[in-house]
C-alpha cells in the first residue's frame, strides 16, 4: 500500500503532506477538490486516499459514498479541523478506515498509514486463508468440511466410474442433486449429457412420455416423433429426483428399462437401446414405502445397489460457517452488495438454528439477511424471527418435549425471574412490579431457584 492520494483544498496542506509521505516511501498524488480526486482514482490507483472532510462542493464523506458506490478498494482517512467524535462516528460509520484531527503532528500522519497497511495486509492473510480452507473443502460444486461429508465424497470417487445405479437419500434441501452432479463429473461420463428430472413435478399422463418418448399419433397432440430422456440421457446420466413419486405402473416400465438397458416409445412397436446411468434421489423412506406397498420392492432393490445418505445440516454444523462465508461472496457479487462479514451473535444464531430446510434454507436466509442489512455487517438483528426465537429460552424449554406442566412452569417461571432481575441490574422491587407479583414472592422465589449469581 504505497499509493497515497492527498485531497485538501488547502494548498500548503497539500505540499506538507506530499513531502513528508514522499519522504517516508510513499507515491504520492495531490487533489485540490473530491471531484479532481476522482479524476485521478482510475488512473492512478491509490491505495490509500488521505482525504479533508469540509471542501467546496464534493467533500470528504461526499467522496467517500462515491467510491463506495463505485467498489472502489481504496482506504480512506479522513481529516478535518473541525474535530469532533460525532463527525468521527459518520465518517467510519461510511466507511473510512481512521480519522485524524488537525492540526495533526507528522508521526500522526505516517502511524495512520502503517496501521491502515498492516490491517490490508491482515486482510490479505484472511482472504487467502478462507480461499484456501474453500478450496480445500470443495469437491466439485459442494462445500463441506465435515467428516460424514467427507466419506461421502470419498464413496463419489470410488463409484463414479461404475455404471451401477445409486440411490441418494436425505432430506428436502441437503443438495442432493449436487452430489449426483458431482457422481456424473466425476465419471468417465462427464462430457455427456446429465439430464434431472423431478418425478413429482410432472403430470402422471405425461411422464411416460417425458420419460421414454413417443411416436407420431400416439395420443392426441402427438404431432411428431419425440425423442425422451432416457434417449436424450444415452452415453450420460439420467438423474430421477424424487424417484419415490413416481406412479406404480411407471414404475413397471423403469424397472424394465433398467433391466434390459433400451426403451420403447408410446405408441412404437420396437425397443431402441440406451446406455444411461441411473441416478435416483428420494426424502421418502422407500424400504418403508416398499413395504406398505407403494413402492414396489424389486424396483427398490434394483436402484438400491449403492446408497448415500446425506446428512441434514443440524446434524454437520461445522460445515454452516463455511457455508455462510461462500453465500456471501456469492450473494456480493449477484446482488451487488458489499457485506463482508456476519457478526458473533448472528453467527451464533446460524449455528444453533435446527435448519429443516437444510442449505437451501440457509442459502435463502443469507440472502435475505444481506439485502435487509443497514451496513456490511449481519447482525443478528438482520435474521428472520424464527433464528432468534430458537435460542429463546421459554421456546426450547417449550420445545424440549417435557410435557409436565408443573415443571415446565417452574423453568419458565425462572427464566422469566431472571430476566427481570437483569433489566433492573438486580433491583429486585422493581423486578418484582414488571413480574407482578409481590416482593416477598419474589424473594421466596429467587430462594427456591437458588438465583444467586446476578
Amino acid at each position: 500500500m504505497r499509493r497515497v492520494l492527498v485531497v485538501d483544498d488547502e494548498e500548503n496542506i497539500r505540499l506538507v503532506l506530499k513531502t513528508l509521505l514522499k519522504r517516508n516511501g510513499y507515491d504520492v498524488e495531490v487533489a485540490d477538490s473530491g471531484e479532481a480526486a476522482l479524476a485521478l482514482v482510475d488512473s492512478f490507483g491509490p491505495d490509500v486516499i488521505l482525504t479533508d472532510v469540509r471542501m467546496p462542493k464534493m467533500g470528504g464523506l461526499d467522496l467517500l459514498a462515491t467510491l463506495k458506490a463505485k467498489q472502489n478498494p481504496a482506504t480512506v482517512i479522513v481529516m478535518s479541523a473541525y474535530g469532533s467524535v460525532d463527525l468521527a462516528l459518520e465518517a467510519m460509520k461510511a466507511g473510512a478506515y481512521d480519522y485524524v484531527g488537525k492540526p495533526f503532528k507528522a508521526d500522526e500522519i505516517v502511524l495512520a498509514l502503517r496501521k491502515a497497511e498492516e490491517r490490508e495486509t491482515l486482510r490479505r492473510e484472511n482472504r487467502a486463508l478462507k480461499e484456501q480452507i474453500t478450496k480445500e473443502s470443495q469437491f466439485e460444486s459442494i462445500l463441506a468440511r465435515s467428516e460424514s461429508m467427507t466419506t461421502i465424497f470419498r464413496t463419489i470417487t470410488k463409484i463414479a466410474d461404475f455404471k451401477t445405479t445409486v440411490l441418494i437419500q436425505g432430506e428436502s434441501g441437503v443438495g442432493k442433486e449436487l452430489v449426483a452432479r458431482a457422481i456424473h463429473h466425476r465419471s468417465a461420463r462427464k462430457n455427456q449429457p446429465f439430464v434431472p428430472i423431478n418425478c413429482g413435478a410432472i403430470p402422471e399422463n405425461l411422464l411416460e412420455s417425458e420419460l421414454f418418448g413417443h411416436k407420431k399419433g400416439a395420443f392426441t397432440d402427438a404431432n411428431s416423433d419425440r425423442r425422451g430422456l432416457f434417449e436424450e440421457a444415452d452415453g450420460g446420466t439420467l438423474f430421477l429426483d424424487e424417484i419415490g413419486e413416481l406412479p406404480l405402473n411407471l414404475q413397471v416400465k423403469l424397472l424394465r428399462a433398467l433391466q434390459e438397458e433400451s426403451i420403447r416409445r408410446l405408441g412404437d412397436s420396437r425397443d431402441v437401446k440406451v446406455d444411461v446411468r441411473i441416478v435416483t434421489a428420494t426424502h421418502r423412506d422407500l424400504a418403508a414405502e416398499a413395504k406398505a406397498g407403494r413402492f414396489r420392492e424389486d424396483l427398490f432393490y434394483r436402484i438400491n445397489v449403492l446408497p448415500i445418505a446425506i446428512p441434514p445440516l443440524r446434524a454437520r454444523k461445522e460445515d454452516i460457517n463455511l457455508l455462510v462465508d461462500h453465500f456471501l461472496a456469492k450473494n456480493n457479487a449477484r446482488l451487488g452488495t458489499q457485506i463482508r462479514a456476519v457478526n458473533p451473535e448472528a453467527r451464533k444464531l446460524l449455528l444453533e438454528y435446527s435448519w429443516p430446510g437444510n442449505v437451501r434454507e440457509l442459502e435463502n436466509t443469507i440472502e435475505r439477511a444481506m439485502v435487509l442489512c443497514d451496513g456490511d455487517v449481519i447482525g443478528s438483528q438482520d435474521l428472520p424471527e424464527r433464528l432468534r426465537d430458537a435460542l429463546d429460552p421459554v421456546q426450547v424449554q417449550l420445545a424440549s418435549g417435557e410435557l409436565s406442566i408443573k415443571k415446565t412452569t417452574a423453568a419458565i417461571e425462572e427464566i422469566l425471574i431472571r430476566r427481570a432481575l437483569q433489566k433492573t441490574r438486580g433491583n429486585r422491587t422493581r423486578a418484582a412490579e414488571l413480574l407482578e407479583i409481590s416482593h416477598r414472592a419474589l424473594l421466596y422465589k429467587i430462594k427456591d431457584y437458588s438465583i444467586t449469581d446476578l
